[in-house]
């Protein structure tokens, strides 16, 4: 009589196949980072708190709508390969990291004017 237990089965090398596929974005990827971008992703634009200050110091407002479109284009920008970006609407200016989904600066249209904006690698130019 043999110790052997008849629940264990061999397995073969096809069922040890793996249920995903992989994406070759993330190959090499830590979870960690797999994960943080896929929240950015769903999550959608970030607003820093210096950026949430000066919208609300100058009394910008923007839709809904606006900021639907600015994440629309955000994530355009960013399949492109542009990490940080210069939006620009008819009141106001953002600056926005693209790479990490984030609103980092506000600006009203006055007072972009005659400014030098240094550090970006793409404009997206919003028109409602």
């Amino acid at each position: 009589m043999s110790n052997v237990d008849h629940r264990i089965h061999q397995i073969s090398k096809h069922a040890m196949q793996p249920l995903y596929k992989t994406d070759k974005r993330t190959e090499g990827a830590s979870f960690k980072d797999i994960l943080a971008s896929q929240q950015q992703e769903i999550k959608g634009l970030t607003i820093s708190k210096h950026a949430t200050d000066r919208l609300q110091e100058r009394n910008i407002q923007i839709t809904e709508k606006q900021w639907r479109m600015i994440e629309n284009k955000v994530a355009e920008a960013k399949e492109k390969g542009i990490t940080d970006s210069l939006v620009v609407l008819e009141q106001a200016s953002l600056l926005i990291s693209t790479k990490n989904n984030t609103v980092v600066t506000a600006m009203d249209r006055n007072d972009a004017m005659n400014r030098i904006f240094t550090n970006i690698n793409g404009t997206i130019l919003i028109e409602e």
